[in-house]
Protein backbone atom coordinates (compact mmCIF):
# COMPACT_ATOMS: atom_id res chain seq x y z
CA UNK A 1 0.00 0.00 0.00
CA UNK A 2 1.54 3.01 -0.78
CA UNK A 3 0.30 4.79 2.65
CA UNK A 4 2.65 1.67 4.66
CA UNK A 5 5.18 2.16 1.99
CA UNK A 6 5.59 5.96 2.70
CA UNK A 7 5.11 4.75 6.70
CA UNK A 8 8.16 2.85 6.49
CA UNK A 9 10.17 4.94 4.62
CA UNK A 10 13.77 5.35 6.45
CA UNK A 11 13.98 9.27 8.06
CA UNK A 12 15.90 11.36 5.92
CA UNK A 13 19.38 12.36 6.83
CA UNK A 14 20.38 15.49 8.31
CA UNK A 15 23.68 16.52 5.06
CA UNK A 16 26.70 16.89 7.01
CA UNK A 17 27.10 20.75 7.21
CA UNK A 18 24.25 21.34 8.79
CA UNK A 19 24.66 18.84 11.48
CA UNK A 20 27.72 20.74 11.76
CA UNK A 21 26.14 24.17 11.92
CA UNK A 22 23.86 22.86 14.99
CA UNK A 23 26.51 22.00 16.79
CA UNK A 24 28.45 24.84 16.24
CA UNK A 25 25.16 27.06 16.86
CA UNK A 26 25.17 24.71 20.44
CA UNK A 27 28.99 25.47 21.30
CA UNK A 28 28.19 29.05 20.75
CA UNK A 29 25.29 30.18 22.82
CA UNK A 30 26.29 27.03 25.07
CA UNK A 31 29.91 28.12 26.22
CA UNK A 32 30.34 31.80 24.72
CA UNK A 33 32.61 32.80 21.87
CA UNK A 34 35.34 32.70 23.11
CA UNK A 35 34.91 28.60 22.75
CA UNK A 36 35.11 29.05 19.13
CA UNK A 37 38.72 28.85 16.97
CA UNK A 38 38.63 31.64 14.46
CA UNK A 39 37.93 28.94 11.34
CA UNK A 40 34.79 27.84 13.67
CA UNK A 41 33.86 31.86 14.14
CA UNK A 42 34.33 32.70 10.30
CA UNK A 43 31.98 29.60 9.33
CA UNK A 44 29.32 31.13 11.91
CA UNK A 45 29.51 34.30 9.84
CA UNK A 46 29.33 32.78 6.86
CA UNK A 47 26.58 30.57 7.93
CA UNK A 48 24.10 33.56 7.57
CA UNK A 49 25.64 34.81 4.26
CA UNK A 50 25.61 31.14 2.29
CA UNK A 51 22.99 29.06 3.86
CA UNK A 52 23.45 26.46 0.93
CA UNK A 53 27.46 26.22 1.31
CA UNK A 54 29.56 24.20 3.57
CA UNK A 55 31.23 26.82 5.15
CA UNK A 56 34.06 25.08 6.71
CA UNK A 57 36.48 24.75 3.58
CA UNK A 58 36.03 28.66 2.77
CA UNK A 59 36.94 29.61 5.93
CA UNK A 60 39.90 27.40 6.38
CA UNK A 61 41.18 29.43 3.06
CA UNK A 62 40.31 32.80 4.30
CA UNK A 63 42.87 31.87 7.35
CA UNK A 64 45.20 30.39 5.21
CA UNK A 65 45.34 33.23 3.01
CA UNK A 66 44.78 35.89 5.88
CA UNK A 67 46.16 34.54 8.74
CA UNK A 68 43.39 35.58 11.50
CA UNK A 69 39.96 36.00 12.04
CA UNK A 70 40.69 39.82 12.56
CA UNK A 71 42.83 40.12 9.03
CA UNK A 72 40.24 38.17 7.00
CA UNK A 73 37.06 40.56 8.42
CA UNK A 74 39.17 43.61 7.31
CA UNK A 75 40.73 42.42 4.05
CA UNK A 76 40.66 44.55 0.94
CA UNK A 77 37.35 43.73 -0.91
CA UNK A 78 39.51 42.68 -4.08
CA UNK A 79 41.29 40.47 -2.28
CA UNK A 80 38.27 38.84 -0.38
CA UNK A 81 36.63 38.37 -3.90
CA UNK A 82 39.69 36.40 -4.95
CA UNK A 83 38.69 33.78 -2.35
CA UNK A 84 37.24 30.70 -3.93
CA UNK A 85 33.47 29.99 -2.62
CA UNK A 86 32.88 33.56 -0.67
CA UNK A 87 31.17 35.53 -3.21
CA UNK A 88 29.34 38.45 -2.81
CA UNK A 89 27.14 37.94 -0.15
CA UNK A 90 30.22 35.76 1.92
CA UNK A 91 32.40 39.37 1.68
CA UNK A 92 29.60 41.31 2.59
CA UNK A 93 28.84 39.28 5.63
CA UNK A 94 32.86 39.79 6.51
CA UNK A 95 32.16 43.30 5.92
CA UNK A 96 29.35 43.78 8.13
CA UNK A 97 31.27 42.28 11.49
CA UNK A 98 34.24 43.91 10.65
CA UNK A 99 31.70 47.26 10.96
CA UNK A 100 29.90 45.99 13.74
CA UNK A 101 33.38 45.48 15.67
CA UNK A 102 34.20 48.95 15.13
CA UNK A 103 30.84 50.69 16.16
CA UNK A 104 31.06 48.75 19.28
CA UNK A 105 34.50 50.13 20.17
CA UNK A 106 33.89 53.75 18.89
CA UNK A 107 30.45 53.43 21.18
CA UNK A 108 32.73 53.22 24.34
CA UNK A 109 34.44 57.14 23.28
CA UNK A 110 31.84 58.65 21.47
CA UNK A 111 30.24 61.88 23.42
CA UNK A 112 32.87 60.94 26.47
CA UNK A 113 35.73 63.37 27.43
CA UNK A 114 38.52 61.78 25.01
CA UNK A 115 41.65 63.26 27.25
CA UNK A 116 40.00 61.00 30.40
CA UNK A 117 39.57 58.10 27.85
CA UNK A 118 42.87 57.56 26.23
CA UNK A 119 43.02 53.93 26.25
CA UNK A 120 39.71 53.21 24.76
CA UNK A 121 40.50 55.78 22.24
CA UNK A 122 43.86 53.93 21.16
CA UNK A 123 41.68 50.68 20.87
CA UNK A 124 39.36 52.04 18.83
CA UNK A 125 42.25 54.30 16.64
CA UNK A 126 44.26 50.60 16.50
CA UNK A 127 41.01 48.65 15.70
CA UNK A 128 40.17 50.96 12.79
CA UNK A 129 44.16 51.83 11.26
CA UNK A 130 46.04 49.20 11.63
CA UNK A 131 45.39 46.74 9.14
CA UNK A 132 44.76 49.62 6.26
CA UNK A 133 46.97 48.97 3.60
CA UNK A 134 47.32 52.61 2.83
CA UNK A 135 47.94 55.47 4.50
CA UNK A 136 44.30 57.23 5.61
CA UNK A 137 44.09 60.02 7.69
CA UNK A 138 41.84 61.14 10.24
CA UNK A 139 40.76 63.85 12.47
CA UNK A 140 38.73 63.58 15.65
CA UNK A 141 36.30 66.88 16.53
CA UNK A 142 36.24 67.99 20.25
CA UNK A 143 33.64 70.03 22.20
CA UNK A 144 34.28 72.36 24.45
CA UNK A 145 34.48 69.47 26.88
CA UNK A 146 36.60 67.68 24.83
CA UNK A 147 34.29 65.40 24.31
CA UNK A 148 34.05 63.58 20.69
CA UNK A 149 31.55 64.85 18.60
CA UNK A 150 33.20 63.57 15.15
CA UNK A 151 35.77 61.39 13.75
CA UNK A 152 36.82 61.66 9.93
CA UNK A 153 38.19 60.67 7.59
CA UNK A 154 39.78 63.74 5.47
CA UNK A 155 42.12 61.86 2.99
CA UNK A 156 43.24 58.47 1.55
CA UNK A 157 46.45 58.15 -0.15
CA UNK A 158 49.55 55.47 -1.05
CA UNK A 159 51.60 53.24 1.25
CA UNK A 160 53.33 55.90 2.34
CA UNK A 161 51.80 59.41 1.57
CA UNK A 162 48.51 61.22 1.84
CA UNK A 163 47.87 64.58 0.74
CA UNK A 164 46.02 66.84 3.73
CA UNK A 165 44.98 70.25 3.67
CA UNK A 166 44.90 72.54 6.86
CA UNK A 167 42.17 75.17 5.60
CA UNK A 168 39.79 71.87 4.82
CA UNK A 169 40.79 70.58 8.39
CA UNK A 170 39.92 73.88 10.09
CA UNK A 171 36.80 74.34 7.82
CA UNK A 172 35.45 71.34 8.57
CA UNK A 173 36.03 71.86 12.21
CA UNK A 174 34.38 75.21 11.99
CA UNK A 175 31.13 73.18 10.59
CA UNK A 176 30.90 70.99 13.60
CA UNK A 177 31.65 74.19 16.24
CA UNK A 178 34.74 71.94 17.33
CA UNK A 179 36.96 73.85 19.23
CA UNK A 180 39.94 71.03 19.54
CA UNK A 181 41.16 68.06 17.30
CA UNK A 182 43.54 65.11 17.62
CA UNK A 183 44.97 64.32 14.20
CA UNK A 184 45.72 60.67 13.59
CA UNK A 185 47.17 58.81 10.54
CA UNK A 186 48.26 55.17 10.17
CA UNK A 187 51.56 53.98 8.75
CA UNK A 188 50.95 50.81 6.83
CA UNK A 189 54.97 49.97 7.23
CA UNK A 190 53.99 49.31 10.71
CA UNK A 191 56.70 52.00 12.19
CA UNK A 192 54.78 55.21 13.86
CA UNK A 193 58.05 57.08 13.31
CA UNK A 194 56.57 60.67 11.73
CA UNK A 195 57.97 61.64 8.52
CA UNK A 196 59.33 64.69 7.89
CA UNK A 197 56.38 65.78 6.10
CA UNK A 198 54.21 64.50 9.52
CA UNK A 199 55.72 67.29 11.35
CA UNK A 200 55.61 70.40 8.87
CA UNK A 201 51.66 69.12 8.30
CA UNK A 202 51.27 68.85 12.00
CA UNK A 203 52.90 72.37 12.17
CA UNK A 204 50.46 73.95 9.65
CA UNK A 205 47.16 72.78 10.55
CA UNK A 206 48.13 73.80 13.99
CA UNK A 207 48.99 77.08 13.04
CA UNK A 208 45.73 77.48 10.90
CA UNK A 209 43.31 75.95 13.87
CA UNK A 210 44.97 78.31 16.48
CA UNK A 211 44.51 81.34 14.53
CA UNK A 212 40.69 80.33 14.87
CA UNK A 213 41.13 79.50 18.87
CA UNK A 214 41.02 75.71 17.69
CA UNK A 215 43.25 73.83 19.92
CA UNK A 216 45.20 71.03 18.41
CA UNK A 217 45.72 68.70 21.35
CA UNK A 218 47.58 65.64 19.80
CA UNK A 219 48.85 64.07 16.78
CA UNK A 220 48.52 60.23 17.00
CA UNK A 221 50.47 57.89 14.10
CA UNK A 222 49.30 54.32 14.40
CA UNK A 223 51.25 51.52 13.17
CA UNK A 224 51.54 47.36 13.27
CA UNK A 225 50.58 46.90 17.51
CA UNK A 226 52.67 50.15 18.09
CA UNK A 227 51.21 54.05 18.08
CA UNK A 228 53.36 57.46 18.21
CA UNK A 229 51.95 60.57 20.38
CA UNK A 230 53.76 63.61 19.10
CA UNK A 231 52.66 65.60 22.47
CA UNK A 232 54.35 62.87 24.45
CA UNK A 233 57.30 62.99 22.09
CA UNK A 234 57.72 66.46 22.50
CA UNK A 235 56.90 67.21 18.64
CA UNK A 236 53.53 70.01 19.43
Amino acid sequence: MPGLLTMMDPPEEVPGHLGHRARMREKLLGAGPDALLDHELLEMVLFLALPRRDTKPIARALLARFGSFANAIAAPLHELREVEGLGEAGAAALRTVQAAALRLVRAEVMDRPVLNNWDRLLEYLTAALTRERVEQFRVLFLDTRNRLIADEAQARGTVNHTPVYPREVVKRALELQATALILVHNHPSGDPTPSRADLDMTQEIKAAAGSLGIVLHDHLVVGNGRHLSFRREGLL
